[in-house]
């Protein structure tokens, strides 16, 4: 009896000290939370994905038995953006190798200005704030288009390119 007692009483101390030490482990979580929310949240813009594709046509004609449907571009320059409810891909040929993420500050999915925005440059200082190299860079002197462009740590290409 007394070894029952006895276990019982060690388990019900683990829970309460289990929970004790949660609610300090929590505590400090939602604490960073928080911290984070502070800071300011960079605003992309639109997202996409931006494809290197060998033969355009094919290439257009496979994404429309997916669904999706021409939004933009021009093809006799080699390269369309085709939608999908809210997604985004553009096909290019020949303007770039492998494929990459891309954001358009300034535009939503439907390449439509949005009143408010966060400048591509302004983007530039924040990543740059927090020692993210960029492979191009923006001139902070200029004001309208202009582009960064950066690389994950798995080397996916990031482009971030401001229309207006």
């Amino acid at each position: 009896m007394k070894k029952t007692a006895l276990s019982i009483s060690v388990i019900l101390v683990s829970v309460g000290l289990g929970f004790f030490l949660n609610s300090f482990v929590a505590k400090d979580h939602f604490s960073d939370v928080s911290k984070k929310k502070k800071e300011k949240q960079l605003k992309l813009g639109a997202f996409s994905v931006s494809l290197n594709v060998k033969d355009l046509e094919k290439s257009k004609e496979f994404y429309e038995k997916m669904g999706f449907v021409i939004s933009g571009g021009d093809q006799s320059k080699n390269y369309l953006v085709m939608k999908n409810g809210n997604t985004l891909i553009g096909i290019f040929q020949g303007y770039f190798e492998g494929n990459m993420l891309t954001f358009n500050p300034g535009w939503d999915e439907n390449k439509k200005n949005v009143k408010s925005f966060q400048d591509v440059r302004e983007i530039q200082k924040q990543l740059k704030n927090k020692s993210i190299v960029l492979d191009v860079e923006a001139d902070e002197k200029t004001t309208g288009p202009a582009y960064i462009m950066l690389k994950d740590p798995d080397g996916n290409v990031i482009l971030m390119d401001q229309h207006r």
